[in-house]
């Protein structure tokens, strides 16, 4: 069957504007052109109804499988809600463009920056959003490739998140970081509202279980670990720590009279509190004196000033040498603050964590995909096995909703209560 003549507009469109691999583009126009001529028998139904009742009876046909029908479906997202064919205009690319040239983009780079940074937004996060933003500046340069200043519209924002789902097939985690970095860029930088972007290719997210390990896991993991690392990875354990909250933990934060760590500025900027274990008190103490002794050498040399959070280093300039104020896990090294330029000891990064707990994980054999992250989730799960109430469990991992401790409950009831199986009851449970 010979596609090449199905739709030609909409295929030079989706060629034009990249958002679709090349290959798939034939196939995109003949489910559109399919759908026109249902929707031409239906001329009752509306357009969401239309598409729903025309996806139904693709699904109800035996010789079209599941990925066809999500084929179809994007392809009719993005004929009605990019292309313009709910409304039959076919040159939507004609239409009036308001917003900034792209020519723009050095200044409105710096001017993302400037606004990040006075909203104290951390570093990564500063990184992260000036990637992305120039990302779609690249898109927008190779999409419009023939136009020597193109105007961004939320038209382009829309296309670019379609391409990062159908074309690159990333995850929906790093699709909505993109969009969160465009978001900013259009309401803060150019001061447009964004629109609704409900109607944009969205990457799918099923239901995913987290990865949890056992006692026995966790006590082989934490075998294969010593120093300042074991003592990192049973604090990520015994206190449900995420990796920057632990990475970003103050000698100030650490309550060795009330066994409390006090986690600030976490998950959302909400502080909260959750457990010191008693079984590294002794650890934590001799590492801090250590980490005390390297900061008195700090000051000796003219340094030993860490990075604080938003006024405080202009409302307090001396609180920066302070003992409480430093990081319990600083880094070996000194390094140049890359926003003030200051020479500053920073904290641990976080690849360094990952890699120290990466290593534990293959030197003890575990064949699950254990993270940093995992080491919180089998905290979350071992206080519920338990028998620790959910809603103090939700406090200590510092969740919102009780819904979201909930899917601990689901692991819980997979590793505690699973089913006799129909084989073993068939066998009598002998191996």
């Amino acid at each position: 069957m010979t596609l090449n003549g199905v739709l030609p507009e909409f295929q030079e469109f989706l060629l034009s504007r990249k958002i679709a691999p090349e290959k798939n583009v034939p196939f995109y126009a003949h489910w559109v052109s399919k759908f026109l001529a249902f929707s031409n028998k239906n001329r009752q139904l509306d357009q969401d109804a239309l598409v729903a009742e025309f996806l139904q009876s693709l699904k109800s046909k035996k010789n079209i499988s599941d990925w066809q029908v999500r084929q179809a479906e994007e392809a009719l997202r993005l004929y009605l809600h990019h292309f313009g064919g709910s409304t039959g205009v076919k040159e939507v690319r004609g239409e009036a463009r308001s917003g900034k040239n792209l020519s723009d983009s050095p200044s409105l780079l710096k001017e993302m920056k400037r606004l990040i940074r006075m909203k104290h937004y951390s570093f990564s996060t500063e990184r992260t959003y000036l990637d992305w933003t120039k990302r779609f500046f690249a898109y927008m340069k190779e999409a419009t490739e023939g136009e020597v200043s193109p105007v961004m519209t939320r038209d382009d924002v829309r296309d670019f998140l379609s391409h990062l789902a159908i074309k690159k097939r990333v995850s929906a985690s790093t699709q909505n970081q993109a969009f969160n970095a465009l978001l900013f860029l259009f309401r803060e930088v150019l001061r447009e509202e964004f629109g609704d972007m409900s109607r944009t290719v969205r990457a799918k997210r099923g239901n995913k279980l987290p990865v949890v390990l056992s006692v026995e896991e966790v006590k082989a993991l934490l075998s294969h670990l010593s120093g300042k690392d074991l003592l990192i990875a049973k604090l990520l354990y015994g206190s449900g720590l995420r990796l920057m909250e632990l990475a970003r933990l103050r000698v100030k934060d650490i309550d060795f009279d009330g066994n409390l760590i006090f986690v600030r500025s976490g998950k959302g900027d909400n502080d909260r509190t959750t457990i010191l274990p008693e079984s590294v008190r002794n650890d934590l103490h001799a590492h801090l004196e250590r980490v005390k002794a390297l900061h008195e050498k700090d000051l000796a040399a003219g340094h030993g000033k860490v990075y604080l959070p938003g006024a405080l280093a202009r409302k307090y300039p001396k609180a920066g040498e302070e003992w409480g104020w430093q990081y319990v896990f600083p880094s070996s090294r000194l390094s140049v603050d890359p926003r003030s330029g200051e020479i500053r000891r920073h904290h641990l990064t976080d690849k360094a964590i990952q890699f120290a707990i990466g290593k534990a994980v293959r030197k003890a054999s575990i064949a699950k995909h254990a993270t940093v992250h995992t080491l919180r989730h089998s905290f979350a799960t071992h206080l519920l096995m338990n028998g620790v109430n959910i809603r103090e469990v939700q406090n200590l991992l510092g969740h919102k909703s009780v819904e979201t401790t909930m899917i601990y409950t689901h692991v819980l009831r997979d590793m505690k209560n699973a089913p006799q199986s129909p084989l073993d009851a068939l066998y009598g449970n002998r191996e």
